[in-house]
């Protein structure tokens, strides 16, 4: 598929629903956010580290950790750390297996992290063989550090929430019902995805996120 514009993606999204149309107006433009500073290894260990953590605690964590590596973060330079140093810096035993596993898996091509012309399904496919590294993960990934225009989260609670807040769906679609609603918005669902996450943003702030 050639490349577009994030703005493109967003204008061709907006001219074919109404009611994300009024998203875009009241929301405005959404941007990319900047790749990770460690490559696309160093998100995946972001990743693993942030999972399941207060924002504050996750990133002095994730800090520590990326302390005991001195130099560039690669799969042999972490693997060259000591499990001793690891868990000082705050990792549980889960999750300094999951980077293990991710390390290994990468030096021996199981993730292929130079991958970036396979299709989505086949780079989730070999994320999740990753102990701690799930669908929703792997999407996460594609969508902010690939930069994927078409990926759909639905088991995401706050893409339910904000299609049904946006929508006037009550209740909110479950993961089975939002998949089918997606299929208007191919290939761009993660536009969709994310204003859907800015309408329960604008709920939260006292703005009704539907058309009035």
């Amino acid at each position: 598929m050639s490349r577009i514009s994030l703005d493109a993606a967003i204008q061709a999204v907006a001219a074919r629903d109404p009611v994300l149309a009024n998203l875009v107006t009241l929301v405005g433009p959404i941007t990319n956010r900047s790749g990770d500073p460690d490559g696309h290894f160093g998100a995946l260990v972001r990743s693993i580290v942030f999972q399941q953590l207060a924002g504050s605690a996750a990133r002095a964590i994730h800090s520590r950790v990326r302390a005991t590596v001195p130099g560039e973060l690669t799969p042999a330079a972490l693997m060259a750390v000591p499990d001793e140093a690891l868990r000082s810096a705050g990792l549980s035993a889960n999750k300094l297996a999951a980077l293990r596993d991710l390390s290994a898996k990468v030096v021996d091509r199981t993730v292929d992290l130079d991958a970036s012309a396979r299709p989505d399904d086949e780079i989730i496919a070999s994320l999740i063989t990753v102990r701690g590294i799930g669908p929703w993960t792997a999407e996460m990934y594609l969508m902010f550090e690939l930069r994927r225009l078409d990926v759909w989260p639905v088991d995401d609670l706050g893409v339910r929430q904000g299609y049904g807040l946006a929508w006037r769906l009550d209740p909110p679609p479950s993961a089975k019902e939002l998949a089918p609603l997606g299929e208007l918005f191919r290939p761009y669902r993660s536009i969709v995805a994310r204003y859907c996450w800015e309408a329960v943003a604008l709920y939260r702030g006292g703005t009704d996120p539907s058309l009035r």
